[in-house]
């Protein structure tokens, strides 16, 4: 089978979502006979040929990165140009992969529930979705992380068996929730200069360290 895949992260192929997918796919492909193609929704001068692409694929994993505001807008974009196949016949199976940089998978429960009935509402065969928080450093990881295991045990399974699984997902997604007791640690260590670190860099690399506490619509 051949799994057409959209990679929904504003970064592309340098962001964390492609390291998820490399992996995912490096199990998908594991199984005789399977391959992939994989278009990027940030080129947004093709739209119209990823609308087609998912009009004629045989099943198809849509990708991207969990932001405070939900998905990235080119995700949205994609998903209102699919109306026009809305309940079409042989509409293709629908998987989702969901990472973001919040530790617990809690945080994507909402959009998981929207896209099993975005699924619906096309008429396609709803797969599942995976979902992982804590991929910020997903770059950085060794290549024979726990984590990039996972993936590919869930990529190998789902070629084997035409679906994703939901108890590999589970195991995935941990944690869901971290303990309420926690709570006032965590305030602590997020006031520490290495919890801040990355953040701090990110601003000073794009010259908005000095404006970080600016309130424009004040």
């Amino acid at each position: 089978m051949k799994l057409t895949v959209f990679n929904g992260s504003p970064r592309g192929k340098s962001g964390n979502t492609e390291v998820f997918l490399r992996h995912l796919l490096h199990g998908w492909t594991s199984v005789e006979g399977n391959e992939h193609e994989t278009f990027y929704l940030r080129r947004i001068r093709d739209a119209e040929q990823f609308a087609q692409a998912f009009a004629g694929a045989e099943c198809v994993l849509l990708a991207f990165p969990l932001y405070t505001d939900a998905m990235p807008g080119i995700v949205k974009a994609f998903i209102e140009s699919l109306a026009p196949f809305r309940g079409r016949a042989g509409n293709p199976p629908l998987g989702f992969l969901v990472q973001s940089g919040f530790p617990e998978a809690v945080h994507a429960r909402h959009v998981e529930r929207y896209l099993e009935k975005l699924a619906a509402r096309l008429g396609c065969r709803y797969l599942g979705t995976v979902v992982r928080g804590g991929g910020e450093g997903a770059r950085w990881m060794p290549e024979d992380h726990k984590l990039f295991l996972s993936l590919q045990a869930i990529g190998r399974t789902w070629a084997e068996r035409g679906t994703l699984d939901e108890e590999q997902l589970r195991a995935l997604a941990k944690p869901e929730r971290f303990p309420r007791i926690l709570g006032p640690l965590f305030q602590v260590l997020l006031k520490t200069k290495a919890a801040q670190g990355y953040w701090v860099r990110q601003l000073e690399e794009n010259e908005a360290y000095e404006d970080r506490f600016a309130r424009p619509y004040e």
